[in-house]
């Protein structure tokens, strides 16, 4: 496909990273181009330094080529005034829009219909969905929604304490008597799509599908407190708390927001007049034991400074046994970042550009069964997608035990007229059904690649 990409930031980089992966053809336009060059020095794409809202920088583009148009400049008007213009001049491409405002986001629907746009992307929002579900699962490290919620993929760390090295899969479920199925294993920088004889070591990052319901059972039953949480500490008052504020009292949390502008406050503690609002400087130790954070029960670092929040969480676990979760969005050493053990690490860059390429792989095959959801895990090693089956194929011809499965596979969960599914040889998927797959294999569009 031929893709163009106006904003050359943080998200469009990393857009850029995960499509030209998968071998699109990319055109990169930002009014900068010595935010250009290092992308196209990078990577295999074209850059064009101009307005990516004016019709002969489209032009030059290739915009009447082009099969998808995507604005994620720093501004939500300009982003939705280049797909408008971008819609124009190409007689009706599929287009995408960065819309970070909170103000916008009950209109949504409005301005997706009004102005032709197929996509609204809001990393923010995104982000604090992301952090409100690993606050319901205090446990897990991270958490990726399926079948409309219904299922769920948690990570979690094994621990000396849960007695399970050297135990298989298979006897840890029988010793558990829960209903969850073990989709991955992270060992030494290794991943691994167990099967029931896999033996587990303490240390190891594991990944379970389950329901909620299931997952909590799971959690009880490991001897992990999976109690729910009753507030939070969140420092940094900028768009993300905004909408983890208004995720986190709709579950009944209480919430305590401290930022350091007084102009910022003033305005946090009018859009959100049920929290309580603290003026202070975040990165002060006394002030944050001072307003309570040895009592906090979790805490939630989303500063504009990525280094800031690591610290702000190192700080937190010497101090307190509150969930944490810190939000990090340019700093690239993973790896070190993870031998903190800091809790959750979130990285909007990251989930935003996931959806992209999720919606992308969709439009590539708009017949038979459509990429629904996709995440990326294990250091973008291993994809979990969520297809639904339309039509008759070589994948309902037969039981799972009779499919030719590609390795590196696994069909994690399948979601039929409400209900969830762990999947055994003699199931056979079924048209209308919502299947999850795991696998180490990238790039899968339809249910028909898992097999050979």
């Amino acid at each position: 496909m031929q893709i163009i990409i106006v904003g050359c930031g943080k998200v469009g980089k990393t857009i850029a990273e995960r499509l030209s992966a998968e071998d699109h053809d990319l055109i990169m336009i930002d009014l900068q181009g010595k935010k250009l060059q290092p992308v196209t020095d990078a990577l295999d794409v074209m850059g064009i330094e101009g307005n990516g809202a004016s019709i002969s920088v489209l032009m030059d583009a290739g915009i009447e080529k082009t099969d998808l148009f995507i604005a994620v400049t720093g501004s939500d008007e300009l982003n939705l005034f280049c797909c408008l213009m971008a819609r124009k001049a190409s007689g009706g491409c599929k287009t995408i829009a960065r819309v970070r405002n909170p103000l916008y986001s009950q209109e949504i629907g409005f301005i997706k219909e009004q102005l032709g746009i197929s996509m609204v992307i809001n990393p923010e929002l995104t982000a604090a969905s992301e952090i409100a579900r690993l606050l319901r699962f205090p446990s897990a490290i991270k958490i990726d929604p399926f079948a409309k919620g219904r299922a769920e993929l948690l990570n979690l760390k094994l621990r000396p304490e849960f007695g399970l090295d050297g135990e298989t899969v298979m006897k840890m479920v029988s010793k558990l008597h829960t209903r969850v199925l073990v989709c991955t294993v992270e060992r030494e920088g290794k991943v691994y799509i167990p099967n029931g004889e896999f033996v587990l070591r303490d240390g190891d990052l594991i990944s379970i599908m389950a329901t909620p319901q299931d997952a909590s059972d799971f959690f009880v039953k490991l001897g992990v407190s999976s109690k729910r949480i009753h507030n939070t500490l969140i420092v940094g008052g900028g768009a993300i708390a905004v909408y983890l504020t208004r995720r986190l009292q709709e579950m009944g949390i209480d919430v305590h927001i401290v930022e350091i502008d007084p102009k910022r406050c003033e305005a946090l503690a009018q859009q959100l007049p049920h929290a309580t609002i603290l003026n202070g400087d975040g990165a002060d130790q006394d002030f944050l034991l001072s307003v309570g954070l040895e009592r906090a029960e979790s805490f939630v670092a989303i500063t504009n400074m990525d280094e800031e929040n690591l610290l702000l969480a190192l700080f937190a676990k010497k101090n307190s046994d509150a969930k944490l979760v810190a939000k990090v969005n340019r700093i690239a050493f993973d790896d070190v970042i993870d031998s903190l053990d800091l809790g959750s690490v979130i990285y909007p860059k990251y989930l935003t550009a996931d959806y992209i390429v999720q919606y992308v792989r969709a439009m590539q095959n708009s017949i038979g069964s459509n990429v629904e959801t996709l995440y990326k895990l294990m250091d973008d090693r291993v994809e979990a997608l969520e297809f639904r089956v339309r039509e008759e194929s070589g994948v309902t011809a037969k039981t799972l035990s009779e499919l030719d499965l590609k390795k590196g596979l696994l069909i994690a969960c399948i979601h039929r007229r409400g209900q969830v599914l762990y999947p055994r040889g003699q199931n056979r998927i079924q048209v209308g059904d919502s299947v999850i797959v795991v696998t180490t294999t990238k790039g899968f569009r339809d249910i028909r690649d898992i097999l050979r």
